[in-house]
């Protein structure tokens, strides 16, 4: 009886075998093909800047003059977080004051603070990276996802560089109009521009000038959950956050205890701030973030960890023109440019119910400066004594106190 089963129950196992063995290779072929970047433990360690150890003269001259810029501002009222890195190396990182004004609880590296229109990089590169899969293309139009979005001709590329002339949702719609949910999100507010009567007036035709309106990178973010079925906040995190170990980053829509620990409040003349009827619309805002995790994302891009280099070459090209002057804009970065169109330095800055907030980038001195305050402060974005030092004098001699 043995000698009769026994041939059947080898070629079951053998059968079985190959089709392991060809379930393995498909994998290996999936997992090598696939457009997501694998980030290792050992190259999420190797984005994080290392301290200062021993400076020279001339390093320790900087890192003190840095410090008694920050004590100044700090006597001026700035309240938040800062970091300064050049070559890979930490200058100056510090906290100053307080994460919620009336608990007194004092700020520290891991304090989170809303990026306001700082969130606005972050979402030009979730684009760019479905872009680089083929899922999205700059000649888009917004009716290819959303049929009924009312102004015609605005194209992707449009939004990411702000030439759509789209009217900003934040003043388009009275209160008539708003009913029913009391926090409206990204698709409430393409649901209401499809159908308010009339319809609000655009600033301009698409793509006739360079308009910064907060109505495109909300669009944006909408197109992102279209194309993928996930929510915004779900593809950042798996795409971005979680490859670049960026494990204090979240969007404000988050409830969840990881994501709203360690939040700070934003204030104004001393009181905290409450949420803000627009505070669900994300894209154009909405993350809360810290000084490491913001370095960690520019790092990370810099190294084609997220997208490729070409692709990022392309955000960070100027494309407003109408003016003559340094300022420009790329897709989802400002810069300031060089005489050949080049950019000389990459930032951008926000400002949304007290916090105010700022990245600032030296590609040719390899300097990152970030700047993070939850009480509205002007001196976040006055860099220029900060600037002279990190970058010297004379390569921001044309550069204006309030960037």
């Amino acid at each position: 009886m043995l000698k009769k089963v026994q041939p059947k129950v080898w070629w079951t196992a053998a059968a079985v075998l190959v089709i392991l063995l060809i379930s393995w290779g498909l994998v290996r072929k999936n997992k090598t093909d696939s457009p997501d970047v694998a980030v290792t433990g050992q190259s999420v360690k190797n984005l994080d800047p290392v301290p200062v150890t021993n400076p020279d003269a001339e390093m320790a001259a900087k890192i003190a003059k840095i410090e008694d810029i920050f004590r100044r501002k700090r006597r001026a009222g700035f309240n938040g977080n800062v970091l300064v890195v050049q070559k890979g190396k930490i200058l100056y990182q510090n906290s100053f004051g307080f994460a919620h004004m009336k608990a007194k609880d004092t700020l520290d590296a891991d304090s989170r603070f809303q990026l306001a229109s700082l969130s606005k990089p972050f979402t030009a590169v979730a684009v760019l990276k479905l872009i680089q899969e083929g899922r999205v293309a700059l000649d888009d139009s917004v009716q290819r996802f959303f049929p009924d979005f009312p102004y015609h001709g605005v194209k992707v590329d449009m939004l990411l560089s702000h030439r759509s002339g789209l009217p900003n949702y934040i003043y388009s719609f009275n209160d008539s109009v708003r009913h029913g949910r009391k926090y409206p999100d990204n698709l409430d507010i393409l649901d209401w521009y499809a159908k308010v009567i009339p319809t609000p007036q655009p600033y301009n035709r698409p793509g006739r000038s360079f308009n910064y309106c907060n109505t495109n990178y909300c669009v944006l973010a909408a197109i992102v959950e279209k194309v993928t079925g996930d929510s915004f906040g779900k593809y950042l995190n798996s795409q971005i956050f979680t490859p670049l170990g960026m494990q204090n980053t979240y969007l404000v829509t988050d409830t969840t205890i990881a994501a709203t620990k360690n939040r700070t409040d934003g204030h104004q003349y001393g009181r905290r701030l409450d949420k803000d009827y627009y505070d669900e619309v994300v894209g154009d805002k909405g993350l809360y973030s810290t000084t490491m995790d913001i370095y960690r994302f520019y790092n990370g891009l810099t190294k084609g960890l997220i997208i490729e280099k070409k692709m990022l070459d392309e955000a960070f090209k100027p494309r407003s023109f109408e003016r003559a002057g340094i300022r420009n804009y790329g897709y989802g970065f400002r810069m300031h440019t060089k005489e050949d169109n080049t950019p000389r330095f990459i930032y951008h800055g926000g400002w949304w119910k007290g916090y105010n907030t700022m990245l600032w980038v030296c590609p040719e001195d390899d300097a990152v400066i970030i700047v993070l305050g939850n009480t509205y402060n002007r001196s976040t974005y006055d860099l220029r004594e900060l600037l002279e030092v990190v970058h010297g004098s004379v390569k921001i001699d044309d550069i204006e106190k309030d960037i």
